[in-house]
């Protein structure tokens, strides 16, 4: 990242005032294609989809030299199931029954690959029917995913290895109008009821062997197999959509709060229970989202070094450059600076914590002070 790079950036938070990007940037009409390697950079990713939190996707050009797309992949462009098996047949996974309906997700079991390529193959001699129902793999999906936005509002990228997707994208807030009676999202938003665009706009995508989808925070989507399929997915979380998670987080102890706040004047420590509960369910609590600041602000920390009057020395092993690590150092200040004073967080035991938050914070905004002439 450069200099100008990061004042495009900042200049874009500040114009939020404290709201999310999908509270103001505009909904594109559809979702852009990105060709060539060669003449996109990470600077143009950066400012037209990860500062605004849009979708787009990237051509098989970016991936032709992936390991997998050459290993995985018959020459028909098929699974290659002899070397999955020769390579990774013992290993066990976790496959899960599109079958069966458990709220909003699906029951899942742990078997050997071995045994799942088994399944896999008989499921292709049935004409893609089994009496086993639907099975798919983790992370390697044969059908469709139920509707979902990722876990703690992360960015993600999905990589079709072999086989043809088609995804459903719904930018945020949108969802909401999904909801039914008791706030619930649908498990499957082709059915009929919501096929109305007008009435739930919705982005379509068909990806193709080889190229990657882009899928923004808090963009929920499903995505259904068009064919036999294998992908690679990555979520991630950075200084674009950091306060997005801390949004998330928020929301997400507020419903837990809604559900026992019956027993709010009877249970002793109820908003300790509140963080157990929220913790189960969600993953992480406010205490473990301060520590996850505080490993990366930390970090980050570390690779600047005062050299001198206003002058800052970035460690060159770090591959983020000097601008990106300021860039980053502020992000944090900014959503630690919420942390701090939200009264839930406030309730934190934080007697323990090393260094406090006041004076995690005090740390990056002396940085942010030594870096402003940058």
């Amino acid at each position: 990242m450069d200099r100008e790079t990061r004042v495009f950036a900042e200049s874009h938070f500040r114009g939020l005032r404290g709201r999310l990007p999908s509270k103001v940037c505009p909904t594109p009409d559809r979702v852009d294609f990105i060709e060539k390697p060669d003449s996109f950079s990470y600077t143009d990713f950066f400012k037209r989809y990860l500062l605004p939190n849009v979708p787009c996707v990237f051509s098989s050009a970016f991936t032709e030299d992936w390991g997998s797309r050459k290993h995985w992949v018959t020459p028909s462009g098929k699974p290659d199931f002899d070397y999955l098996l020769q390579n990774y047949g013992d290993v066990v996974v976790p496959v899960a029954n599109c079958g069966v309906q458990e709220y909003n997700s699906n029951p899942k079991e742990h078997m050997p690959l071995k045994d799942y390529i088994s399944y896999w193959k008989e499921f292709i001699q049935r004409d893609h029917s089994s009496p086993r129902d639907c099975l798919y793999l983790k992370d390697w999906h044969l059908c469709r995913s139920p509707f979902h936005a990722d876990i703690f509002r992360s960015f993600s990228w999905s990589v079709n290895i072999c086989g043809r997707k088609k995804w459903f994208f719904f930018p945020p807030g949108q969802e909401e109008a999904l909801r039914d009676c008791h706030g619930g999202l649908p498990y499957d938003v082709t059915a009929p009821e919501f096929l109305d665009s007008h009435l739930h706009p919705v982005l379509e995508v068909t990806q193709e062997a080889g190229e990657m989808v882009f899928v923004p925070s808090g963009w929920h989507h499903q995505v259904h197999n068009l064919e036999d399929t294998i992908s690679i997915n990555h979520n991630w979380v950075n200084g674009c959509n950091l306060a997005n998670m801390w949004h998330f987080l928020q929301q997400e102890l507020c419903a837990v709060q809604q559900e026992v706040s019956e027993w709010r004047d009877t249970m002793p420590d109820w908003h300790h229970h509140c963080q157990v509960i929220m913790k189960s369910c969600s993953g992480i609590n406010f205490e473990e989202f301060y520590q996850f600041l505080k490993v990366i602000a930390e970090r980050r920390l570390l690779l600047v070094k005062k050299t001198g009057p206003g002058e800052l020395q970035c460690s060159e092993d770090s591959g983020l450059g000097l601008q990106h690590t300021i860039f980053d150092i502020s992000r944090i200040a900014e959503v630690l600076a919420s942390v701090v004073v939200n009264p839930d967080f406030q309730r934190v035991d934080t007697s323990r914590f090393l260094p406090q938050p006041e004076d995690l914070l005090q740390q990056l905004q002396e940085a942010l002070a030594t870096t402003e002439p940058l």
